[in-house]
């Protein structure tokens, strides 16, 4: 190879010129001895001398504690890092974590080998050669650092001393900080060296060292920077973390991408220096442009924080129960546990999507529905007083002794904030605190839950739009349920015998004993006449209040009960409109019921909680299915279901059919309170129930307009998205192609009406039908008079079917009518014939045959 003589020359006088201080120092130092070499000599001697009996001095007070007790073998053996506990779900895929300090440990086969190259190449190249302190660096420090004032030419702590920094944290001792804790760090590190192998040491130390923003270990840097582990670490990625050790916040890649690119640059070279990678690799590689795939890792981060935090509040009482073997409590924020949950992380994202598009449009909708009005949406000024004496900031002042006046005044002073705003960007403002409580009392929030009806797994929990902002849980939240309570009163008609095809009539009416109470249809409509099914359906408030005062108020009360509902209940008629209020959690039970069968379903969220050594600290049976408490017939419930798939194939849920396209078997309830204060959908599939709620904090914060504020506008598309995300995903293809147990004919057959009449059902030549052939009805009315001891009702018949027999139509009519004796209370004393002319037909219609005869 031809030598550049040029170019060697310019370095030589380069490193001249450059070292011409250094030389200068030297030289005088030497002029000045030589000048003085006799007393120089005995000077130098005693400062020598006193200088290392000093420095040996301060190594044995150091060596002995006199600055702090050192670690012994044993402690260093049993090196504990407070690590963050980490919480899974039933697919093992990491929700999140608790910590103090958010660290996660990897076992050493989760480090790639490129990444210890990479980090002996640049931090320690002698790491496999020393002892814990490398006596050729140090002279090398004292040479270039100190003698010829090289900043550039590196340090001379051992990535065993780095380690030891990073677990006894430096202390300050006056002029001695920096001596004694270089001290203190080489005996560590010389410990260490002779308690792990070198592997563990590098494991140990990637799992101590700092990344910023309180990140600390390779495991969380990997997820933070890259979104992927540690093993999965590219050369390039793993040279970005590497370099990072150097300054952590300065060399920040999403802060600082430029730093971050160039200081990449400078380890990949490293490792071509020690031989690590070749030159065309080094070249490839530095020729890559610096790519980050950022992933939130705080407490706030990551998926189901609200139910994270629902769990925490369980977890810490649990741990309290459960101590360690030598009786110490376990901490749930650094000892590394790790929580097996039944969150589907799949759900759980298609669920936090489903809230988080949906809500924008949503929180748009409300903005628009008032943007016209004068008025607010909080109504009274006491409102938006309450609001702002339940905020932290006017609580904080008060305890200062400041009074109310002096409080307001400083909420109308501009200042620089963070906000929840759905455009990130716009995040960072500066307003009034006043302003802010405004902005916050009319923001929108969400609820939503989605349960395995047969097993009480919950699959997905968010509690809310955003838990940094909000950390108020809805899916706990009790609130008036509106019409999703109504079932109730259509299930406990049922289970009293009511006909589901019995047409009532759409009228208003005034209820004196209820101090003139006169519920109202929604729609405002008042006319024609519907089944149970129609009724529903179409959420008819009317018919619902009748249905309900004809079964019992207090019946109704010990359903509900049995169903799941936990809080005060009314006693009056208007608990049959969802004037009660109750949460998500509630509700999912409920509605599980009936897809269950009838069967009321546990809940049940957390599975166990292992130790950071793998070991169970305790764990949680799942429910068994076949304890679970049967609270409705099946008939009953079959028929129930088959009402509430007629909610969505032509009610008030419709909208899940034409707008997401969800023609599966589906059944729901929409609901909807006073004055548009909080909207409701309760979906239930054959493997799944989901359950949704939107409304501001305040119920008096509500939607103007019906149409855009009932909860089939609001809660009912979420649920909508989330179900049409989760069929598409071809892991749940079994959910979507679930069937309800088919109704049995004799079930099938209570069903078998119009659900809405315009005029009042009649009984279609019945009397023609008598008078041919009264024996038909007489084998009626024997047969059910012989089959009870007392037959006090009624007969009643319903419209004949379509090429229905005479012999179905007696065997449908006789159990109809067994239904009708078991709720009567009235004794039958009139005689066969005027039962059939007067009773069942109308004196009108039998006076017409008299008159007819007469003539």
């Amino acid at each position: 190879m031809k030598i550049d003589r040029e170019f060697l020359r310019m370095r030589v006088v380069a490193w001249y010129e450059n070292t011409r201080p250094a030389r200068q120092r030297i030289i005088h130092f030497f002029q000045s001895a030589w000048a003085n070499r006799r007393r120089g000599l005995r000077y130098g001697l005693y400062a020598g001398g006193g200088g290392i009996l000093l420095l040996g001095l301060l190594v044995v007070l150091v060596y002995y504690g006199a600055f702090g007790k050192m670690p012994t073998y044993g402690e260093l053996k049993s090196i504990q890092n407070n690590t963050a506990s980490e919480v899974y779900g039933s697919d093992e895929v990491l929700l999140g974590r608790y910590f103090v300090e958010n660290r996660v440990n990897a076992d050493f086969d989760e480090i790639p080998i490129h990444l210890v190259n990479a980090l002996v190449a640049t931090e320690d190249a002698r790491f496999f050669e020393h002892s814990g302190v490398d006596a050729r660096a140090l002279a090398r420090v004292a040479v270039k650092t100190v003698l010829l004032a090289d900043r550039s030419s590196g340090g001379g702590s051992t990535i065993s001393q780095q380690l030891a920094k990073n677990l006894y944290q430096r202390r300050s001792y006056g002029p001695l900080t920096i001596p004694v804790n270089k001290l203190r760090e080489m005996f560590v590190a010389r410990r260490l060296e002779r308690v792990y192998a070198k592997e563990e040491l590098l494991r140990l130390y990637l799992n101590t060292v700092p990344f910023g923003e309180n990140m600390f270990g390779i495991k969380v840097a990997s997820q933070r920077f890259f979104n992927k582990s540690a093993a999965d670490l590219t050369v390039e990625e793993a040279a970005v973390l590497v370099g990072m050790l150097k300054a952590n916040t300065y060399y920040n890649p999403l802060n600082h991408p430029e730093r971050a690119k160039g200081r990449r640059d400078v380890v990949l070279k490293q490792m071509m220096r020690y031989e690590y990678l070749d030159s065309a690799q080094v070249d490839s590689l530095t020729a890559l442009p610096l790519t980050v795939d950022q992933a939130e890792v705080g407490y706030d981060d990551g998926l189901a924080t609200y139910f994270r935090a629902h769990l925490r509040q369980e977890l810490e009482a649990i741990l309290a129960d459960h101590p360690r073997p030598d009786g110490t409590p376990y901490n749930l924020y650094t000892d590394g546990l790790r929580i097996y949950t039944t969150i589907d992380s799949r759900m759980q994202q298609y669920a936090e999507k489903a809230v988080r598009d949906q809500m924008k449009r949503i929180q748009a909708a409300f903005e628009q529905d008032w943007g016209y009005s004068k008025r607010n949406p909080w109504g009274s000024d006491e409102t938006l007083m309450r609001a702002v004496r339940n905020s932290q900031r006017y609580q904080r002042l008060e305890k200062r002794g400041y009074n109310e006046e002096e409080i307001l005044a400083t909420f109308e002073e501009p200042r620089a904030m963070t906000v929840f705003q759905w455009e990130a960007d716009s995040m960072a403002t500066r307003m009034t605190p006043m302003d802010s409580v405004k902005h916050y009392l009319t923001l929108l929030n969400a609820g939503f839950l989605a349960v395995e009806p047969q097993t009480g797994l919950v699959k997905a929990w968010v509690g809310g739009i955003d838990h940094q902002y909000v950390q108020y849980d809805h899916v706990k939240a009790q609130r008036p349920v509106g019409s999703t309570f109504k079932p109730l009163v259509y299930t406990l008609a049922l289970e009293k015998g009511f006909d589901p095809c019995m047409y009532i009539q759409n009228e208003r009416k005034v209820y004196e004993q209820y101090e003139d109470w006169s519920p109202r249809n929604s729609d405002g409509n008042y006319e024609g006449y519907y089944t149970m099914e129609g009724a529903l359906s179409h959420s008819v408030n009317t018919i619902t209040v009748e249905l309900l005062l004809q079964a019992g108020v207090d019946s109704v009360r010990t359903l509900a009960r049995q169903m799941g509902l936990a809080g005060p209940l009314p006693t009056g008629p208007a608990i049959g409109l969802g004037a009660v209020d109750g949460s998500l959690l509630e509700l999912s039970t409920m509605y599980s019921t009936f897809a269950n069968g009838g069967v009321r379903p546990v809940l049940h969220y957390l599975d166990r909680i292992e130790n950071a050594d793998g070991e169970v600290i305790v764990s949680f049976n799942r429910p068994d299915p076949r304890r679970f408490e049967r609270v409705i017939r099946p008939e009953t419930n079959a028929v129930m279901v088959k009402m509430l798939q007629s909610v969505v194939d032509s009610g008030t849920a419709r909208r899940l059919r034409y707008e997401f396209g969800l023609y599966n078997q589906l059944a729901g309830k929409t609901g909807t309170t006073q004055n548009q204060s909080d909207g409701w959908f309760m979906g239930v599939t054959p493997s799944l129930v989901v359950g949704a709620w939107v409304g501001a904090e305040s119920p008096q914060v509500h939607f103007r307009s019906m149409r855009v504020g009932q909860g089939s506008s609001t809660a009912l598309p979420i649920a909508g998205q989330f179900m049409q995300q989760l069929y598409r995903d071809k892991s749940f293809r079994s959910w979507r192609n679930g069937q309800f147990p088919p109704l049995p004919d004799s079930v099938a057959y209570t069903l078998d009406c119009p659900p809405y009449l315009e005029d009042p059902p009649v009984a279609e030549n019945l009397w023609d039908l008598y008078e041919e052939n009264p024996d038909f009805f007489n084998r009626l009315f024997l047969e059910l008079r012989d089959n009870n001891k007392y037959f006090g009702a009624d007969l009643e018949l319903r419209r004949r079917r379509n090429n229905e027999s005479d012999e179905e139509y007696f065997w449908r009519m006789l159990e109809y009518n067994e239904r009708v004796q078991r709720r009567a209370e009235n004794t039958l004393r009139e005689e066969l014939k005027y039962f059939w002319s007067e009773k069942l037909f109308g004196g009108n219609k039998s006076e017409d045959k008299k008159n007819e005869g007469g003539n």
